[in-house]
């Protein structure tokens, strides 16, 4: 049986979409953008790629994400567009793909009925939101219709790494860190923290949220997290910040083909909570499938990565293949 991926990205080839989503990734030189967007629409070469990296079944999701729009109905227009077409992609290929939906959060309650539409009416798997919403992050409690909708649905909640609203003055001047080099990890690290020490975890207990790229450093910070935790008054009778993290959240190999990384999240969080990804088109998939092939784990402890914890975390429960 193959592996399932959870960090897919996709584009509906409408002008509006693709021009929307080159806004959102202003760093990547234009003669790269040309080669992706191809990548980003072709269902066929997906699938033949699929095949020869030995991955059975992808999770999409669109690569146009609506949270950096200011007009909550263009933004429910963009985002109900954007699922629709996901959902056609999954029922022509239920076999190869499931995808996560686009949510848009200008209206908390407007994007709970989109979320709730989407898996219930067009079968889709979970979300995907990027970053911020308008600079509001998802530890305000003006989200919680939108969290609460996620756990009454009993499907997870991607984070997948955005820009901040603005510049840091610790970044300005060095280029080289934007992005996926460093500007992104720091910004979703620091968001999924939010949501941490921000009580969404206790209010939503069931609720489960994924961080790519081996959990956007957090794994590593446990012991550290804890025990400056203890130094805030109102988290002394609270879980500590490793119980929630260990407890609401799974990370995935996204853009993280690396050993070291690996056997540090598997320490740290356990086997039931690392998944395989991608990051295709913007990472390889034979690159990732040979690198997680070769690592030396159990063989139980590889089928929960490759697909077991997919299964279970998305509802997949019929075996991809």
């Amino acid at each position: 049986m193959g592996k399932i991926a959870l960090e897919e990205h996709m584009l509906l080839d409408r002008e509006e979409h693709i021009d929307r989503w080159r806004t959102l990734v202003p760093m990547i030189p234009e003669q790269f953008v040309q080669q992706i967007i191809p990548q980003l629409t072709d269902t066929k070469r997906r699938l033949e790629l699929m095949d020869q990296a030995g991955i059975d079944l992808a999770v999409l999701s669109s690569g146009g994400t609506v949270q950096g729009f200011l007009d909550p109905q263009a933004a429910l227009r963009i985002a109900r567009e954007a699922n629709d077409y996901l959902a056609e992609v999954v029922r022509a290929r239920p076999d190869r793909f499931a995808a996560f939906a686009t949510t848009p959060l200008q209206r908390p309650q407007q994007g709970a009925d989109e979320l709730q539409r989407a898996v219930e009416q067009l079968g889709l798997a979970g979300t995907m939101l990027f970053g911020h919403t308008g600079g509001r992050y998802l530890d305000d409690p003006f989200f919680d219709p939108f969290w609460e909708r996620a756990q009454d649905l009993g499907v997870p909640v991607y984070l997948h790494a955005a820009d901040a609203p603005a510049l840091p003055p610790s970044q300005a001047g060095r280029p080289e860190l934007a992005g996926a080099t460093w500007s992104w990890t720091a910004e979703t690290a620091t968001h999924a923290l939010r949501i941490v020490f921000g009580g969404v975890f206790q209010r939503f207990p069931r609720v489960r949220l994924i961080l790519g790229h081996m959990g956007e450093t957090l794994p590593f910070f446990l012991w550290r997290l804890d025990k400056r935790a203890g130094a805030f008054a109102e988290h002394a009778a609270r879980e500590t910040p490793s119980e929630l993290i260990r407890r609401n959240i799974r990370v995935t190999t996204a853009g993280s083909f690396s050993d070291d990384p690996l056997h540090s999240a598997l320490e740290a969080l356990g086997a039931h909570s690392v998944l395989f990804s991608v990051d295709y088109p913007f990472e390889s998939m034979t690159e990732a499938a040979q690198w997680l092939d070769a690592a030396k784990l159990d063989e139980h402890v590889h089928a929960k990565i490759e697909r077991e914890n997919a299964q279970g975390l998305l509802n997949l429960h019929q075996p991809a293949g």
